[in-house]
């Protein structure tokens, strides 16, 4: 096996939504060595400006890429609108999977007429997003609902609290009855999926999580950098508030999240 092959997938994320991406990924790749980091000191990555959420990413992704990433998972969709491109110049020895809003998917669901992003503020403003609505949403209305402090309510470790009940509420509830789908446009918002559906109903919810899974399986495949079967998975989670409270949020958030 050569060296490179021995390293491990690092995956980042602004805090506890990436988990939602590192369980699809170890369904879909468990003889993986997984490095998850959570930005959770600096979370939301939704609400800052471009700029320094690139600067946050580069640095995350240049301690990984030091420490023997042999690919990079961005499992935020704020960081992979402003920072994909540049981390795949950067690094272009090694495969950089970013995440999208499932946006595809729902326009190719046999109802599709109205479609719900519900996003940060970031994700729906930047030119990523905007390409995709153009070249996925010509049949679509599709309807961009900005969920401001969302996350950051997520982030706190209790995806059942009455807050983001009110918060889901306000945003969503005016749109109830009214749309085909929802799309989850933020990686922590499948951690709420069941708060979601008390407000929506019983609408389809679409998130991107399965498809980043595969997406990374074929580039790890394509670079010849897949782990073999004879190799046992792990998982190592690590966040930017390292106490042993933080960590026991993110394994039990990692727990609900592979159920």
């Amino acid at each position: 096996m050569a060296e490179q092959d021995k390293g491990f997938v690092g995956v980042f994320d602004s805090g506890v939504g990436g988990l939602t991406v590192l369980g699809c990924l170890v369904a879909e790749l468990p003889h993986e060595r997984f490095v998850f980091f959570g930005d959770s000191a600096h979370a939301p990555y939704g609400d800052k400006p471009p700029e320094e959420v690139l600067e946050l990413s580069r640095r995350i992704a240049a301690s990984l890429v030091d420490q023997g990433a042999k690919a990079l998972v961005i499992a935020c969709n704020t960081a992979t609108s402003v920072a994909a491109q540049a981390l795949r110049t950067e690094y272009p020895t090694i495969p950089v999977i970013g995440v999208e809003p499932a946006l595809k998917p729902a326009t190719l669901a046999p109802q599709h007429r109205r479609i719900l992003v519900m996003a940060t503020a970031a994700t729906l403003r930047l030119g990523k997003f905007q390409r995709l609505e153009d070249r996925w949403g010509a049949d679509s209305e599709v309807i961009e609902v900005p969920c401001v402090g969302l996350a950051d309510l997520i982030e706190k470790g209790d995806p059942a609290s009455p807050a983001i009940h009110e918060l889901l509420e306000r945003y969503l509830g005016p749109w109830r009855g009214k749309v085909d789908s929802v799309v989850l446009g933020c990686t922590h918002y499948p951690l709420i999926r069941e708060q979601i559906r008390e407000v929506m109903g019983d609408v389809p919810l679409f998130d991107g999580g399965e498809g980043t899974a595969r997406e990374t399986r074929r580039r790890l495949e394509a670079a010849g950098l897949l782990a073999p079967d004879s190799q046992e998975g792990s998982v190592e989670l690590r966040s930017s508030i390292d106490t042993p409270d933080e960590l026991a949020i993110y394994q039990r958030i990692f727990e609900l999240a592979r159920r």
